[in-house]
This record gives structure tokens, C-alpha cells and sequence, in this order.
């Protein structure tokens, strides 16, 4: 190797970064023993910017475009290095380029079950998972706050930082919102809308900017979540009364499509269903003594036995027809 060709290894005339994967935020060009040119160009794409550092002291940013680097494109490295309007000579300085595309479907998560309290089920524990977006809008913050002088600084290496706050801030959002776990899972766009806007200064203190959170999954432990099934069951049974007549509404038509097999069969149909309104109503009385038998003249069923009114026309109790005197 002759000296002029050791010489021009030495120094640098052209200073770009193409990034070769996905989730790199920051990346420090390789510097090592080498000197950059007065006049040398400087490349930064879109969605990048580039920081220039002497001794550990951010200097100049350079936004996306093609920049010639001398006195006049470097004010504050020049006023640090004492250089004169005419200098000339090559200079050392650490060269970071910082990625500011959007950070895409960077995942969220419980761990471990939360404790909150509930206004249904009082103090309870729960999951929730997600999905965030965010990117990098403050280049010399995220340097100073977080990346630092590292060679190459992944996403993958903010993400469990990011995660607790996101934990933490969904955990705040619960305790001070005062609403159900039922209104909170039904409404899942607003809840992340809520946890987002709470984040929002978190981001902005390590130099991002959080652009989406969605809440994708909340649920509560398995003895609870039975609860609240059962729950919903009587909410969609609804008022009992209602429903009863709807039941036995129900029964008289097949009963009198079983006509065409006697008149025994009609008779027990719709005694079923006259047997299943009186245990619907008595179901929906307060417990209290046993019911007495019905006041007056009574006749005993052929079938089971029971006491039942003398002009009844079927059991109470097992809905056979009683027989004509």
C-alpha cells in the first residue's frame, strides 16, 4: 500500500447510512481512525436526521437532504473547535444517524394480572394486551435520554421500558376513571384513546411521540369471568314475568299442533306449559313457607297424587288432564 493510497483511507469524503433492517433507531457511522474532509457530503434520507458530536457534546443536526459539510453548515462544531471561517483541514467527530419512521405494531401486555378496583366486582385482577405505534420526533433528547454513545441502539431494546409505562399508565387510567369492567371491555377505542393521551408526556420526556395504542384483549380471571357470564344471562332473561308468558305463549301452538294425537297429548302440552309459568312466577316470589293447597272443593290427580282445584282442568303439579267426572 503506498502512503497516498493510507493517506485518502484516513479521511472520509462521503457519510450516508442505509438502514439494512427494520427496527434500528439509532447508529453511530464508523469513525475509527479516520478523519472527515472539509467539503465532504453528507447524506441523510428521509425519515433520518444526523447528529455531529465532539467529545460527547451534541453539536450541529442535519434534517433529510444532501449537505455539504464546512464551516458554514457546521456553526456550532465551529464555534467548539475554534475554527476560523477558512479552515481547511479534516476534523474528528462522532456522526449518529437516528431513525424517525413510525415504530409499527410494537406489542403490549399484563405480565401478571393487575390489581384494580371495580365498581361491580370490587377489587379484582386482570389482563390486558395491546398494540402501540410510535416514533422518534426528538433526535438530540432520544440521544441524550436513552441511546447515548451505544454503536447501534434497537427497538428491541426500549421495548420493555416502554411496555411499563404503557402498564402503568393503564393501571392509572382504571383507578381514576371510575368506570366497570363491562363499560371498559365494550369500549376498548376509548380506553386506549385514554391510556395514549396519559402517555403522551412519558414519550415526549425520552424524545418520541407515541402515534397509536390499541387496547386488543381485557379480560378478568376465570372464577369472575363466570360471574359476569351469569350475569349477562339474567340481563337478557330480563323481567321474569315477561319471560314466563313468552315460554307459555310458546307452548300453546305446539300443543295444538299435537292435537292430531289425541287429546291427551294437547292436554299434556299445555299443562307443561301452564306447570312451567306457576314454577317461573313462584321463582320469582321471595322464599317463604310452603304453599298451601288451593282453598275450596278439591280433587286428587289420577297421576301423581296432588291436591288441586276442582274445576281444574290439568295437574298443577305434573300437568296430566284430569278426566271428566
Amino acid at each position: 500500500m503506498t502512503l497516498g493510497q493510507f493517506i485518502r483511507k484516513q479521511f472520509v469524503d462521503v457519510i450516508q447510512w442505509t438502514e439494512p433492517e427494520n427496527g434500528i433507531l439509532s447508529y453511530r457511522f464508523p469513525m475509527r481512525d479516520m478523519e472527515i474532509q472539509i467539503g465532504a457530503q453528507l447524506t441523510v434520507r428521509e425519515s433520518q436526521a444526523a447528529l455531529f458530536v465532539d467529545e460527547g457534546r451534541i453539536a450541529d443536526v442535519f434534517a433529510p437532504g444532501r449537505h455539504r459539510l464546512d464551516t458554514d453548515n457546521l456553526p456550532l462544531l465551529t464555534n467548539l473547535m475554534h475554527w476560523d471561517k477558512f479552515f481547511e483541514s479534516p476534523f474528528k467527530s462522532d456522526v449518529y444517524f437516528v431513525s424517525t419512521r413510525l415504530q409499527l405494531n410494537q406489542r403490549w401486555g399484563t405480565s401478571n394480572p393487575i390489581t384494580v378496583r371495580d365498581l361491580d366486582f370490587g377489587i379484582v385482577r386482570l389482563r390486558a394486551f395491546g398494540t402501540y405505534s410510535y416514533r422518534i420526533t426528538d433526535p438530540v433528547r432520544f440521544h441524550t435520554a436513552v441511546s447515548g454513545t451505544r454503536e447501534i441502539f434497537l427497538a428491541t431494546d426500549l421495548e420493555g421500558q416502554l411496555r411499563s409505562l404503557v402498564v402503568a399508565r393503564m393501571t392509572d387510567v382504571f383507578a381514576s376513571s371510575g368506570i366497570a369492567f363491562v363499560d371498559m371491555a365494550s369500549n376498548q377505542i376509548e380506553l386506549g384513546e385514554r391510556i395514549g393521551e396519559s402517555l403522551g408526556p412519558d414519550f415526549s420526556e425520552l424524545g418520541l411521540a407515541l402515534e397509536s395504542l390499541v387496547v386488543t384483549s381485557l379480560s378478568l380471571p376465570e372464577i369472575l369471568q363466570k360471574r359476569l357470564d351469569e350475569r349477562i344471562g339474567m340481563n337478557i332473561v330480563g323481567d321474569l314475568g315477561q319471560y314466563t308468558r313468552f315460554r307459555v305463549g310458546q307452548s300453546i301452538p305446539l300443543a295444538a299442533a299435537n292435537q292430531g294425537g289425541g287429546g291427551a297429548a294437547a292436554g299434556a302440552g299445555l299443562g307443561a306449559g301452564m306447570l312451567m309459568a306457576q314454577e317461573m312466577m313462584q321463582f320469582s316470589k321471595p322464599s317463604g313457607a310452603a304453599t298451601a293447597p288451593p282453598a275450596g272443593e278439591t280433587k286428587f290427580c289420577s297421576a301423581c297424587g296432588v291436591a288441586g282445584a276442582l274445576n281444574a282442568r290439568f295437574c298443577s303439579e305434573c300437568g296430566v288432564a284430569h278426566k271428566s267426572a
